[in-house]
């Protein structure tokens, strides 16, 4: 096999990593406050999940491309500058372009800072690889935290309001409680359960279909 076909397996690796082995809310647990702040509707889920994909991707970039540059003393600092830095922007961005959302995500996007998924992949991938790997480690994880809020919106929007990205699609008298925090909790555990479930099923390596 070529060097270049053992790159791209590698790359497709840190992707699906992202999206099934580390998964920042199924599997790890991480930043948990938006997957139920923001998951009441799937369009604000939706523009959550952009902003932190975002967000990873550019601070693995940066951080990656700054790592020969950084005294491992001051390294964290750094990191939080870069971090809250790319915050700034993609939130000035979405305040411009869909204020509508911003009014119920604004706070929302503003504490992707404190996300302690972030901060692990810059001092655990971007800060020890090459520009390349880094950005495909921040698509994967950056991916896999969009997808996660994409399902827990989805699943509490049509259960909760009997919507889908505010379109009536179902007639019978919906949970109300899934749109609430209770609800949100609840719906988490839920799906974090089949998640895990499916992936120790059939994505592991000890996993088997029947």
């Amino acid at each position: 096999m070529s060097a270049a076909g053992e790159e791209q397996i590698s790359y497709w690796e840190l992707i699906r990593n992202g999206i099934l082995k580390e998964n920042t809310i199924f599997r790890l647990a991480l930043s948990l406050c938006p997957a139920i702040a923001v998951t009441n509707n799937l369009k604000n889920g939706f523009f959550m999940g952009v902003a932190v994909v975002v967000v990873q991707v550019m601070v693995n970039l940066t951080i990656s491309a700054m790592r020969n540059f950084i005294h491992p003393r001051i390294r964290l600092p750094i990191f939080m500058l870069v971090i809250s830095g790319w915050v700034t922007i993609v939130n000035l961005v979405m305040d411009a372009a869909v204020p509508d959302v911003y009014k119920d995500v604004g706070l929302y996007i503003q504490l992707i800072v404190a996300f302690a998924s972030i901060l692990a992949r810059a001092e655990m991938f971007a800060s020890k690889n090459s520009v390349t790997p880094s950005v495909f480690d921040g698509i994967g994880m950056g991916t896999g935290f969009f997808i996660a809020l994409m399902i827990i919106s989805f699943f509490r929007e049509v259960v909760g309001k009997g919507q889908v990205w505010g379109i009536p699609i179902i007639d019978a008298k919906p949970l109300l409680i899934l749109i609430l925090p209770a609800g949100g909790f609840f719906a988490v555990g839920i799906l974090m359960a089949a998640f895990n479930w499916m992936y120790a099923k059939y994505f592991s390596s000890g996993g088997h279909s029947h």
